[in-house]
């Protein structure tokens, strides 16, 4: 019997007992709850019916709840709790105060977008946000999913509608170490790097896409050595002399101004595409998502890392960018 009360009680039933506990009286829990007399009785005999047991007494006193009644009584209090904290957080998320925001960016991104959550928590202390790191065939598969509110990445997926918005450009480099045989030559084609070890991400990364696309256009089949998961990894590697590797220059920034590493002057480089923050168009963004989806359009631009002065635009490359 329980399980069927607990399953097919109302909040009107329940407010109806909480009144009559309140006033010991069902025509005062009936102007209480604006409601007629007959009202809160049948709803007060429902709720009893569910129950199985007797929840109110009539006593000299008034109407009193039996131990079933304070039992339910509890049971009110818990809930009418429960919808005024909803109600709260509801009404906060309306004033983008507060509420959760799931982001997904490709790893290539962590260099900048930490950075852009961490301003954008200071302006809205109170909404929790989750960031998730993965390749583009990651991050896209979880936007099919629905997993994500707003994503970060430089290709949207083109199977899925989405609401697409410019971060800023994102230029591609190919870096070596700094007393790599190539660093002071200039003008290099991608025919001089033919001999060279390339050290690539993962297939799935956007990053070697765009290397493999940059290669067969030049009719050049780059010698791959390793394939790493992980930025971090390929320049490590470069900088212990284990080959060279084409790459985003937001990645290297720190590295190149330590001069740890050097970027080769290929002629066609940097190749600059650009970053994106993206939200399915059929997917309904509560307030805070959209706050987000707007900083990031509008000011997220500013924690691109610099690369101006690092890196040589050559005559091909500035083309390729208008």
């Amino acid at each position: 019997m329980a399980g069927r009360f607990l399953r097919e009680l109302t909040i009107r039933q329940l407010r109806a007992l909480a009144a009559v506990h309140k006033h010991r009286s069902v025509t005062a829990a009936a102007k209480q709850l604006h409601l007629t007399q007959p009202a809160v009785t049948l709803q007060l005999r429902n709720l009893q019916a569910l129950a199985g047991l007797s929840l109110i007494q009539r006593t000299g006193d008034g109407m009193l709840l039996t131990d079933a009644g304070r039992e339910v009584l509890a049971l009110t209090e818990r809930i009418e709790a429960a919808i005024v904290s909803c109600e709260t957080s509801l009404d906060m998320i309306t004033g983008k105060t507060a509420g959760r925001i799931s982001i997904g960016a490709v790893s290539t991104a962590k260099y900048f977008v930490p950075f852009a959550i961490s301003a954008f928590s200071r302006a809205y202390p109170n909404i929790d946000v989750t960031l998730s790191i993965g390749n583009r065939q990651e991050i896209g598969t979880a936007l099919r999913g629905y997993d994500l509110d707003i994503a970060i990445m430089g290709r949207p997926p083109v199977d899925v509608p989405m609401n697409v918005h410019l971060i800023g450009d994102h230029p591609h480099v190919i870096i070596a170490p700094t007393g790599h045989r190539l660093a002071r030559k200039a003008r290099l084609s991608l025919t001089a790097l033919a001999d060279e070890t390339f050290l690539t991400r993962e297939p799935g990364s956007g990053t070697r896409g765009l290397m493999e696309q940059l290669f067969e256009t030049a009719g050049v089949r780059p010698k791959i050595g390793m394939a790493m998961s992980s930025n971090e990894t390929i320049k490590q590697a470069v900088i212990a002399g284990l080959g060279i590797a084409f790459i985003s220059a937001h990645t290297v920034a720190t590295e190149l101004d330590e001069r740890r590493l050097v970027t080769l002057d290929v002629d066609g480089l940097p190749v600059v595409r650009q970053w994106f923050v993206l939200a399915r168009k059929d997917k309904v963004l509560l307030p805070p998502a959209q706050a987000m989806l707007d900083f990031l359009s509008a000011k997220g631009a500013q924690f691109l890392p610099r690369t101006h002065g690092r890196l040589r635009l050559t005559r091909s490359s500035a083309r390729a960018t208008r």
